[in-house]
């Protein structure tokens, strides 16, 4: 039983899908790069850096631009971030693409999503130009009509899941311009690594919806269910992760482990620790909070990682015993214990960059994971 109507689809539907998919993998990967290098602020300006397309290979050629009272000029990181911004442009490309082959049947969709993406477009340079309040509205406009084909059209072809997709990359390219306009705020930082994983989710989905494959398994109900609440469980390890980094709780703990900073149960605070919004204009580079609230956010991020890791085995355990889907059980028993593995060695090895990009990549092949195996047993009833 398959979902889609494939003899619908583009015939390189699923190949723009998968390609759309590795990006969007490498470009979250990329972006912990970014992040873990502390380039995130290396071009104070969006969507240009200090004025340019590109990025300025030293600083004497943009002495005179405004941005340089908010940052000095670091060429050696202004390209990280910029190169960022435009692998995430590409990325747009290929989902405006797909949302605009998979409306193709529905009644003037195609006009629909490309009227959404005109809106969006031409937010950018008024915004440019500090036109803010009517760039925000053509922004909003652009996502409502996202919103409409996303509440009105049905998934065959695809067409709800890739207007949701373009919806949520929109998005994200707002979450990537407040973390630079807002200084690295926790909660847009946070917000802006759960949206590039949103992305990637979608897009695995929708590409193995339009790959002609089999279903894995005919008795999926509450495989299905049991899978809904590990990516569940997934989600708010990522978020508290992402958490982690945006307040540089990485080390609070120090390079101890399984205790912390020499005790079970450390000095915290965990109600200046979970503060979500703490207001617009304050430099987050660094972190703000003070180290017991760091240590509140380091000890929650390993405490629901023991339940995470013991509900994925169990799990991958459940999943080896059911024949065809072997193979899916192990790669998830074994993805876990590594990742388990990187978060440990983080916290001995004092955050080592490779260890650390690891760690998120890890995060990424767990979700793959579990979309994968979401996106090839039976569908829910109402999806079709």
């Amino acid at each position: 039983m398959i979902q889609t109507s494939r003899t619908h689809l583009y015939r390189h539907f699923h190949r723009i899908a998968w390609l759309a998919t590795a990006l969007a993998a490498a470009l979250i990967v990329f972006g912990a790069f970014v992040r873990l290098s502390n380039a995130g602020l290396s071009c104070p300006d969006w969507p240009t850096c200090y004025g340019r397309a590109t990025w300025p290979s030293a600083a004497a050629q943009v002495a005179d631009h405004a941005a340089t009272a908010i940052r000095p000029v670091d060429p050696t990181r202004a390209w990280r971030e910029q190169a960022h911004r435009m692998i995430a442009g590409g990325l747009g490309v290929l989902v405006l693409t797909l949302a605009l082959l998979a409306a193709r049947e529905r009644r003037r969709g195609i006009v629909q999503v490309a009227l959404a993406a005109a809106l969006v477009a031409l937010a950018v340079p008024l915004y440019m130009r500090g036109e803010h309040a009517n760039a925000s509205m053509l922004a909003v406009a652009g996502e409502l009509l996202l919103l409409i084909g996303v509440l009105r059209w049905s998934n065959l072809d695809l067409a709800r899941a890739s207007a949701l997709t373009l919806m949520v990359i929109v998005f994200q390219a707002l979450l990537g311009m407040w973390t630079v306009t807002w200084l690295l705020k926790p909660i847009v930082v946070m917000g802006h690594l759960l949206g590039g994983l949103t992305t990637f989710a979608l897009l695995a989905w929708i590409a193995w919806r339009a790959t002609d494959l089999p279903i894995l398994s005919v008795e999926a109900r509450r495989l299905r269910w049991l899978l809904g609440v590990g990516l569940a469980l997934l989600a708010l390890q990522i978020a508290l992760g992402g958490w982690t980094s945006a307040n540089y709780a990485a080390l609070a703990c120090g390079t101890d482990f399984p205790r912390c900073a020499g005790h079970w149960w450390p000095q915290h605070d965990f109600r200046e620790g979970f503060v979500l919004w703490r207001g617009i204009g304050v430099d987050y580079e660094g972190g703000i909070l003070d180290n017991p609230a760091r240590v509140a956010i380091q000890v929650t991020h390993r405490l629901v990682a023991v339940a995470v890791f013991v509900y994925l085995l169990a799990l991958a355990g459940k999943l080896l015993r059911i024949p065809g889907l072997r193979g899916w059980g192990a790669a998830l028993a074994l993805l876990v214990c590594v990742q388990v593995g990187l978060g440990i060695g983080n916290v001995l090895l004092a955050l080592p960059l490779p260890v650390a990009i690891s760690h998120n990549a890890g995060a990424v092949a767990l979700l793959f994971v579990l979309v994968t195996l979401l996106a090839r047993l039976r569908p829910p009833e109402g999806w079709e």
